[in-house]
């Protein structure tokens, strides 16, 4: 297939990118670079500079492309930045969502692969957690992906648009030439990894009394070449499926603990950790439930444990 990808010079799309044209597909990148990196594209993929919230420019590339699908990776990611400006995530997120689905309607492009969040599902009342759960967002990053998810289901309904919305975990570690760049660098595995590397004095534990075996949050980190694997296996398995839902994490959690052990480990350095009060809003225990996606996409992840993940991104930090 001929497929444009939005989002596709950052870590998770350009790392997409790359297994798409693995797997025999044309890529064609659109990206407005205002995070992504000209230099994550891979060199077999098309690029143009685009800001997916314009109608004209983007309807302008989705005419002349003569694209098969669209993956959609566009979009502001920072959840605690979305509590600060909730506008600017639901004018890019939400309504940039909205002009690419338009020019795509338009001009024919039957197949939408979307990249989700488990934020939709805000606090969890039980884990691991279920496609079937309750869709709570407890901030607006997580309302603006929610909003989009509810506009492909309506898309699929009144025109016929075959999707995939999937639910991703803690993206983590990187494959060769895709580092994580994140700027300001929010996540926990890079900035312990800034520790390690001296950019950093030390990483902040924001909480030691959660209701966890050694007091500290529990997130579920999925290897990005897994996620890449499976927007892949999504997009061509469309045909089978009018509509995909479904989670995609590795099914068990790790502490913040157990990550800055396992940095210490892999870099052989002392990696100081402050501990400090925890952070409105953070739920002790985050942890997927992928069954969905092994029925429906044949997908399991294949870098499952928490020191392969972290030596990955060690080895091509950005």
């Amino acid at each position: 297939m001929r497929v444009l990808v939005t989002g596709g010079a950052g870590y998770i799309g350009s790392t997409t990118a790359a297994a798409l044209l693995a797997a025999g597909h044309q890529v064609v990148v659109a990206d407005d670079l205002s995070a992504g990196h000209r230099d994550a594209v891979p060199a077999d993929a098309a690029f143009v500079e685009v800001d997916v919230t314009d109608p004209v420019a983007i309807d302008a590339v989705v005419a002349d492309g003569s694209f098969d699908a669209c993956l959609h990776f566009a979009a502001l990611i920072e959840a605690g930045e979305s509590m600060r400006a909730p506008e600017r995530f639901f004018r890019v997120n939400t309504g940039g969502s909205a002009v690419l689905l338009d020019a795509l309607l338009r001009h024919g492009v039957g197949r939408f692969v979307l990249s989700s969040t488990a934020a939709v599902y805000g606090e969890p009342d039980e884990v691991p957690i279920t496609e079937d759960a309750a869709l709570a967002p407890t901030n607006a990053y997580g309302e603006s992906k929610l909003l989009v998810e509810r506009m492909l289901a309506w898309h699929h309904r009144i025109h016929g648009l075959r999707y995939a919305a999937l639910r991703y975990f803690n993206a983590a570690g990187a494959v060769p030439g895709h580092p994580e760049r994140h700027d300001p660098e929010t996540h926990l595995i890079p900035l312990v990894l800034q520790v390690a590397a001296g950019t950093r004095e030390h990483i902040m534990v924001f909480g030691s009394d959660y209701p966890t075996p050694d007091g500290t949050c529990v997130r579920d980190y999925i290897h990005v070449a897994d996620l890449a694997d499976a927007h892949v296996r999504a997009l061509e398995r469309l045909d089978d499926h009018g509509a995909i839902v479904c989670n995609l994490g590795n099914g068990r959690g790790f502490s913040v603990r157990e990550v800055i052990d396992a940095a210490r480990r892999v870099t052989g350095h002392a990696i100081p950790a402050v501990d400090a009060e925890r952070r409105p809003g953070d739920p002790a225990t985050l942890v997927a439930s992928a069954h969905r996606a092994a029925e429906m996409l044949g997908w399991e992840p294949s870098h499952t444990d928490l020191d392969r993940i972290v030596a990955d991104a060690w080895a091509e930090r950005g």
